[in-house]
């Protein structure tokens, strides 16, 4: 079955379930699913290496309870499962097993929404058939299962808000380079895309020993529960048996109590944009970098968290380029302390959940920038905008990759597709630091008609339009022989 029918059959099951309400429960109560399925599948491989696992007590585990399609179901399986979130919810850990603390603060806020045993018996069912976490063939499959999700199910709240595409991360991880056995962190690590495709860069992993440094140095923070979820699900999926991931607000903390031993070697972060955060959030910071703009103060973190050193490749939104105040605060930093050496322009990529342009920016702490190289990456020939059925791909990225390693000017009927700036030439207006001023994407020329033309061309559109629809039914009567 492909996975978008695969999708569509479980939400056709959820949609007959009246305590279900909207796409974002959909795919909460999809996800806790299959983080018990995927749980299990790793508790299978950790007892074939060690005696008396026993992380979820016998009796709550996936095979215990859910395996059998003919097993407990209707109002005796929501009774179960209302027993089996209480017992996650206060597992003791005093034993130190971290296992045990991963499965405890995944259910921590977390819901099950179906009120009917009945149809959850037929979920459960449904995903037994079609997904089999221990095959080593679909262990890896939960990122393409939850972009299928979030393509199938488009009114999911702001799902998109936490989600990055693919070839996105991929592209930002490849060119910042993590390897194993440095620390890397993505504070606001949604889904955890980010750190899958830090997992996939490193590559393979050849001993018992590069598998507990790598399990150790892979870090994320998420302040939301939901994609909190889907983050630790996806790095157990991928052989990370106790993920890193922090649950809360990563501006929480007052950035000035960082030690040097907190600090890390790599940042790869698409931070929220166009948040607005509360006095006591903004108090965190230094004065020059106080804003309610939660992608500015995420920026102002990763400079706090920064090795020495350390580099960031990160995700931000048009309004930072040219925007002044502390954004320009930020800038000079970039350019003065933080090597920044190159912006990739961005089309569209988060269509169809946002519609703004974005920029890809990658930096250095500790170095003094010579310069900024800019490159537009435009849209592929014969594509006017991304979309769920035409969703932006790796190949998409090869321009640029052919223009990274040697870098050089590039003209386009005229205009600056590629283009090198001194810091000086940056920061030329005084306190505005305009990184929009190279390679921003052509904007379509709106016609803007006198109302009596704009009266005319509507009365001709309708009268072909009204032609095509007289054709067409025409058509239809013949064939019918009406």
């Amino acid at each position: 079955m492909a996975m978008s029918a695969m999708i569509k059959s479980l939400e056709d099951i959820m949609r007959k379930d009246a305590g279900l309400n909207g796409d974002a429960q959909y795919i909460e109560q999809i996800t806790w699913l299959l983080f018990l399925k995927a749980f299990d599948a790793k508790e299978m491989e950790w007892e074939l290496r060690e005696k008396n696992v026993g992380v979820i007590p016998e009796g709550y585990r996936w095979r215990d309870w859910a395996e059998d399609r003919e097993g407990i179901t209707g109002d005796a399986l929501i009774k179960f499962v209302d027993e089996l979130f209480a017992k996650l919810k206060k597992l003791d850990a005093s034993d130190g097993d971290m296992r045990k603390y991963v499965v405890r603060n995944v259910f921590e806020d977390i819901n099950n929404y179906m009120k009917s045993g009945i149809y959850l018996r037929q979920l459960i069912n449904r995903i037994n058939e079609k997904v089999d976490f221990i095959d080593a063939t679909q262990k890896h499959t939960f990122n393409d299962l939850y972009e299928g999700m979030l393509k199938d199910l488009q009114s999911a709240g702001r799902a998109g808000e936490f989600y990055t595409p693919r070839p996105v991360t991929n592209f930002i991880v490849e060119k910042v380079n993590p390897k194993l056995g440095e620390i890397v962190l993505d504070p606001a690590c949604g889904t955890g895309g980010f750190l899958t495709s830090t997992i996939a860069h490193i590559g393979k992993i050849n001993s018992t020993e590069e598998l507990e440094l790598l399990q150790t140095t892979i870090n994320g923070w998420e302040k939301k529960p939901l994609p909190y979820l889907l983050a630790m699900t996806n790095l157990l999926l991928h052989d990370i048996e106790t993920p890193k991931i922090k649950h809360g607000n990563s501006l929480n903390r007052p950035v000035t109590d960082y030690t040097a031993s907190e600090r890390v070697d790599v940042i790869v972060a698409n931070p929220p944009f166009g948040g607005a955060e509360d006095v006591a959030v903004k108090q965190n910071f230094p004065a020059e970098f106080q804003t309610s703009e939660t992608a500015d103060l995420f920026m102002a973190l990763i400079m706090y968290l920064l090795k020495d050193k350390g580099r960031c490749g990160i995700v931000l939104p048009d309004g930072f380029m040219f925007g002044d105040g502390v954004k320009a605060t930020i800038k000079k930093k970039l350019l003065e302390e933080y090597g920044l050496h190159t912006i990739i322009r961005l089309p569209q990529v988060f269509k169809p959940y946002a519609s703004v342009n974005t920029n890809l920016l990658f930096f250095q702490k500790g170095v003094v920038s010579r310069g900024v190289w800019f490159y537009r990456l435009d849209l592929p020939e014969g594509v006017k905008s991304f979309s769920k059925t035409k969703p932006m791909q790796d190949k998409h990225f090869d321009p640029v990759r052919e223009w990274w390693d040697d870098k050089q000017p590039i003209q386009v009927d005229g205009k600056d597709k590629a283009r090198f700036f001194t810091a000086e030439e940056l920061g030329e207006n005084g306190l505005n630091y305009d990184f929009d001023k190279c390679c921003p994407f052509p904007h379509e020329e709106e016609e803007i008609l006198e109302p009596g033309d704009l009266i005319a061309r509507y009365q001709a559109e309708r009268t072909e339009l009204n032609g095509d629809i007289d054709r067409i039914l025409a058509e239809i009567t013949a064939k019918l022989g009406v």
